[in-house]
């Protein structure tokens, strides 16, 4: 668990990603079980993360990441605070190997991100501009399923969702800029195959 008084680092969050399941399975509930009541940035930063590892490969990740994103979502617009889930979503989950293998390919990014993301164009972090961001979340999560079928392109979506989310979370709004960029990538990305 994390200190209640302020909000975790993205290596926090891996951490917590990391340490979360028991011996052979991790699922979503344990996952989320793990960060407590808190606010609900964190815990839109895990579906992101791990689609934005090669986990995404696997036949029906990137749905289920939309899913859990776009609840996430519609959630936060909502003013909640505490995260609720369907059972049949919040028992579905990964191998701990697997889990383990995207924790370490993240490992470097996050840290790097870690160390260059401050408090800065803070406006962007703070209602009402955070909606805007929220509803790119909740779009993109909504196209997740047929991005799914386009090669990498929901891997770079899932990232323009991590960098809205550690925006939010880490009070930066250069990086939400950002992630209007991956954004727009994705969008011409997506437009080149269909």
């Amino acid at each position: 668990m994390f200190n209640d008084d302020d909000e975790p680092t993205l290596g926090e969050v891996l951490d917590q990603l990391e340490d979360a399941g028991g011996a052979d399975h991790v699922t979503i509930n344990q996952i989320i079980a793990g960060f407590g009541d808190r606010s609900l940035a964190p815990i839109l930063l895990v579906p992101a993360m791990i689609t934005a590892t090669p986990i995404s490969g696997i036949p029906g990740v990137p749905t289920l990441a939309g899913i859990i994103v776009g609840l996430i979502v519609v959630q936060m617009l909502m003013g909640r605070d505490t995260l609720w889930l369907p059972q049949a979503v919040a028992r579905r989950g990964v191998s701990t190997e697997r889990m383990a293998k995207a924790v370490s390919f993240l490992r470097k990014p996050v840290a790097w991100l870690d160390r260059v993301m401050k408090p800065r164009m803070t406006w962007l972090a703070r209602r009402p501009w955070t909606y805007a961001a929220l509803l790119t979340c909740l779009a993109i999560a909504l196209a997740t399923p047929v991005m799914e079928f386009l090669p990498f392109v929901a891997t770079v979506a899932a990232v323009a969702i991590g960098m809205f989310a550690a925006g939010i979370l880490m009070r930066d709004g250069l990086v939400i800029l950002i992630g209007y960029g991956v954004t727009g990538i994705v969008v011409a990305a997506a437009w080149q195959f269909t």
